[in-house]
């Protein structure tokens, strides 16, 4: 008997999809981490950045909405009503939109700095 295939794109397919989604709406540095080796929170990272409130906003959106179109929906949405880091829980994937001095603060590519160092593989 023949293994069903498994439905929906691979984690590594669904970010790239979110960080295209990200550079559609003209996000800032979008990044790519693979945290697999470092753990088990999620597969990868997809990091970027909008110069204001409202561009944060639109981009989240434009996330989940690419992320619909593959019948995928967040388990979570996290910081939107602010919009200065607004987090989405994609289960094997977390995108993390930030306004940019949020993003310094934070600085998540230097806390996950031996992911970030693959984040080129995955990009």
């Amino acid at each position: 008997m023949a293994r069903a295939r498994a439905k929906g794109p691979t984690p590594l397919q669904l970010a790239r999809l979110l960080k295209g989604a990200a550079v559609d709406k003209k996000a800032w540095d979008c990044v790519v981490l693979d945290v697999r080796a470092r753990t088990s929170l999620a597969d990868y990272f997809v990091i970027c950045e909008g110069e204001t409130d409202r561009q944060v906003r639109a981009i989240a959106d434009a996330m989940v909405d690419a992320a619909k179109h593959e019948d995928l929906r967040p388990l979570g949405v996290d910081g939107y009503d602010d919009a200065g880091w607004v987090l989405l829980d994609f289960d094997s994937v977390l995108a993390h939109v930030f306004l940019p001095g949020e993003r310094s603060y934070y600085d998540l590519e230097s806390l996950w700095a031996p992911a970030a160092k693959r984040r080129r593989k995955a990009s």
